[in-house]
């Protein structure tokens, strides 16, 4: 509502005239960590970008007390590893990650049950620390294929004998 013009104004409460902000200059693409291209760089430990990937945080949680860990492997460094794994999964899909996605990813890695012995120990140094090194979880989520992230849970339960046909890991090619 407008006031009326014989009522007193202070000079702090009268309308000033808008600040104009500047022209900004043409934008160019010229700091180092600017994509390029139409896409993200991929490859070997750049991991997978996706939608609301924190959540699979969330989700690993419910698998703590499941977990079965031989003397030597911690729940921190499993859930660590297999969520980077579950990341990839539901990113490859284009979404978030859902709980499925983790049971695969733990399934996969035998922290469930019916691990192989020879499968326990293999991933033993890869999984070691995990929960504090960022490479290292990029490694494990790197050494599952591609093909093999396609796979239902219960597909990689029922193949989890012939582990070495759904993983890649550096000693065992």
């Amino acid at each position: 509502m407008t006031q009326p013009s014989f009522v007193p104004i202070v000079e702090a409460d009268q309308v000033r005239r808008a600040y104009q902000l500047h022209v900004p200059t043409i934008w160019t693409q010229s700091r180092p960590s600017e994509l390029r291209g139409t896409s993200a760089p991929a490859g070997v430990r750049l991991g997978t970008p996706g939608p609301d990937q924190g959540f699979a945080l969330k989700l690993a949680r419910r698998f703590e007390e499941r977990l079965v860990l031989p003397s030597g492997e911690s729940a921190e460094d499993a859930i660590a590893g297999c969520t980077a794994v579950a990341m990839r999964r539901s990113a490859r899909f284009g979404r978030a990650p859902v709980i499925h996605d983790l049971t695969f990813a733990f399934t996969l890695w035998g922290f469930l049950s019916g691990a192989p012995a020879d499968l326990i120990e293999a991933r033993g140094p890869l999984f070691r620390s995990a929960s504090h090194h960022y490479q290292a979880q990029r490694a494990i989520a790197d050494s599952v294929l591609e093909q093999t992230l396609r796979l239902t849970p219960e597909a990689v339960a029922e193949r989890i004998g012939a582990w070495r046909e759904l993983l890649v890991l550096a000693d065992h090619n």
